[in-house]
């Protein structure tokens, strides 16, 4: 009888020949409980080539999957398509596991599945790796989760705005995941924070794990995370933003602690949105900012009122010359701290 698959990793790559090895490799340290889906988003260096040799190397955990350039939601959505694990993790190709955090994962997974335990939601560690400057951060929620017991939302304590959920700390269960209707925008950066958002509301079972499962590679030149690269590609963080603002239902989230992390969290999306806006400093970034805003406030006047009352989104609004430059100070002292990018 075919062993079960405990998790699907899917790992989008785009050209990716020179770092993907190393993703791959630590993913492998999950066996046969572990589903690996190499998805080639239509690159044009060697990116194929490995992962078919990975694929006839380990026939039984990786499928490679070809397709069409459609960009990182794209992959992930085909990814979603093909699991057949009980859990689904995505993993960046320039990003790698923790082999034995890896191992504890799976040790929970099957608990889970020989006791029929419900369960949607995992939620690890992950750690900043920016190895220019060898610094490593770990990003961890030990003081909104209890550490290995199985909660609700509600159980949940306190969420500190420089802790949100990125799609590094989660590892949805697949069937929820599917059942959450996600489908991420192709051709689009930052879906990462759609696949953070949207399903949430169907996970109503977690678990956190305080271990340091995922490792972010912080660092190249052309990463979207960059700064410079940020504001270039501003109307990307709008688009995902104004995606984010249509999607939140905020009375029919199922849990008030849950309502109150995700409007947070969509603040931390306009603030994003409205720093690299102001950084630009051009007149036509400034009336995009100003656009963004209102399109909230049309979309939803009440959570537009709580954000720019109790989530900073009035200073994130100053029009001023010293407005605009204690936004721009702000934003670097918090980068300094908490190295965003």
């Amino acid at each position: 009888m075919e062993e079960k698959k405990l998790l699907t990793v899917t790992i989008p790559c785009y050209n990716s020949q020179n770092y993907m090895d190393h993703a791959i490799e630590t993913a492998l340290v999950g066996g046969k409980y572990v589903e690996i889906l190499i998805v080639d988003d239509g690159s044009t260096d060697k990116t194929l080539e490995i992962g078919k040799e990975y694929e006839s190397k380990y026939p039984d955990i990786i499928r490679v999957i070809h397709k069409e350039n459609g960009g990182h939601g794209s992959a992930v959505n085909t990814g979603i398509a093909h699991a057949t694990g009980l859990f689904f993790k995505v993993l960046d190709s320039d990003d790698w596991f923790d082999k034995e955090s890896l191992k504890k994962v799976l040790r929970l997974i099957h608990h889970v599945n020989k006791n029929e335990i419900p369960l949607d939601l995992i939620i690890t560690n992950y750690v900043y790796e920016k190895p220019s400057l060898n610094r490593h951060k770990s990003i961890h929620y030990k003081g909104t989760f209890t550490p290995n017991k199985f909660l609700t939302w509600d159980e949940a304590k306190h969420f500190k705005i420089t802790n949100n959920l990125l799609m590094h700390a989660l590892m949805y269960r697949t069937e929820v995941l599917r059942a959450s209707g996600l489908k991420l925008p192709e051709h689009t950066f930052y879906v990462d924070n759609i696949f953070a958002f949207m399903p949430l509301n169907s996970a109503k079972k977690l678990v956190y794990l305080n271990t340091d499962l995922y490792r972010y590679y912080i660092g190249r030149d052309d990463q979207s995370v960059n700064e410079t690269v940020m504001i270039g590609r501003i109307d990307q963080q709008i688009k995902i933003t104004k995606i984010m603002i249509d999607d939140f239902d905020y009375e029919n989230i199922h849990s008030e602690k849950l309502k109150n992390y995700l409007l947070q969290y969509l603040s931390m999306m306009m603030i994003v949105s409205s720093v690299f806006l102001v950084k630009d400093g051009s007149e036509e970034s400034l009336k995009k900012r100003e656009e963004l805003w209102n399109y909230l406030k049309d979309k939803n006047p009440e959570i537009y009122r709580i954000i720019s009352r109790k989530k900073f989104g009035g200073l994130l609004q100053f029009k001023s010359k010293a407005g605009l430059g204690f936004i721009k100070g702000g934003y670097t002292i918090f980068n300094k701290i908490y190295n965003f990018n």
